[in-house]
């Protein structure tokens, strides 16, 4: 046995790190190839599976969809696919107004996490340190209990004889009960609420990075506190609000659980009409076609921000 079969075999990860050598990957080409990977076999891999369903036609059969290859009489083997059924969603006003409704309500629900998540950020981030972990606790602590079950406390808040109707009447405030559940604002309310420590913790650690000293020379230079904001604290803090706003927007975009407990019948958002066609209708043709309509729609502002960060940088 040579001395350094002895050393490969003594070391363990030696004889790990040479057969890495060998196979030509570094240890930095590793730690990259096993997130790749991951999203390659749980990502790519569905996308494809529905990308080819798209493709096919409905049937009452199982699978409910037509194949991909079938052979012809000659003999010959053919490709059956068709974009009629994302001819069909540019056709049906339902799908538009569903994505339309989608993107709308997901878009106001991040202006009012952003809205009520920046001041709270901005808070943790100055207060001392014993008080700042336990704020952050309680930011972190809705994570502890279900998201069914949390959904499910709003539906008690919010219906009509719930604790706000009730808490209102006693006081004087209204005669009669508000319709707040199967709204839209209750949709708004449960989304605001489920999502908001996805804006709140972006903007905590972009805040906590903000350099003291900028403040200080603002101030010393005669800026008020406000001016000090939108001059400073603000821009710098740019990367925070982008980070938190596409956590909110891209999950609140095909949320359904929410809508389903907390929406009426006329809150219409695409990941209901998912459900419907995938479950009701038996439709998977349409319903794949529906979800990739949507992953693009989702990917198309995340790749823009990314080219005006990356020109950014190179600026």
């Amino acid at each position: 046995m040579s001395a350094g079969n002895a050393l490969t075999r003594s070391v363990p990860w030696r004889g790990t790190a040479w057969a890495m050598g060998k196979l030509g990957l570094s240890g930095r080409t590793l730690v990259i190839a096993i997130p790749m990977l991951w999203l390659l076999v749980f990502f790519l891999a569905p996308f494809f599976v529905l990308g080819r369903i798209s493709l096919a036609e409905a049937i009452i059969a199982r699978p409910p969809f037509t194949p991909l290859f079938d052979r012809a009489p000659d003999g010959s083997l053919e490709i059956i696919a068709s974009l009629e059924n994302f001819r069909f969603l540019i056709e049906d006003a339902l799908y538009r107004n569903a994505y339309l409704s989608s993107i709308r309500i997901a878009l106001v629900a991040t202006i009012f996490a952003l809205l009520i998540g920046y001041p709270i950020a901005y808070y943790i981030a100055r207060a001392p340190e014993p008080r700042r972990t336990i704020l952050l606790l309680m930011v972190i602590l809705p994570f502890w209990t279900s998201f069914l079950l949390r959904v499910y406390a709003w539906m008690g808040f919010l219906r009509s004889n719930g604790v706000i109707n009730n808490t209102l009447i006693s006081l004087g405030i209204i005669d009669a009960p508000l319709r707040m559940l199967q709204t839209d604002f209750a949709v708004y309310i449960g989304i605001v609420y489920t999502y908001l420590p996805f804006m709140i913790l972006p903007l905590y650690a972009n805040l906590t990075k903000l350099d003291g000293a900028l403040l200080e020379a603002s101030s010393d230079l005669g800026a008020s506190p406000m001016v000090t904001f939108f001059t400073i604290t603000l821009p710098l803090s740019l990367p925070g609000i982008v980070a938190g706003s596409m956590l909110v927007f891209i999950p609140a975009i095909g949320e359904y659980v929410i809508p389903a407990l907390l929406g009426g019948p006329d809150t219409l958002m695409i990941g209901r009409v998912l459900w419907d066609e995938f479950f009701s209708s038996r439709d998977w043709p349409v319903a794949s076609a529906v979800a990739i309509v949507m992953l693009f729609l989702v990917v198309a502002p995340i790749m823009w921000l990314q080219s005006i960060q990356n020109r950014r940088g190179m600026d």
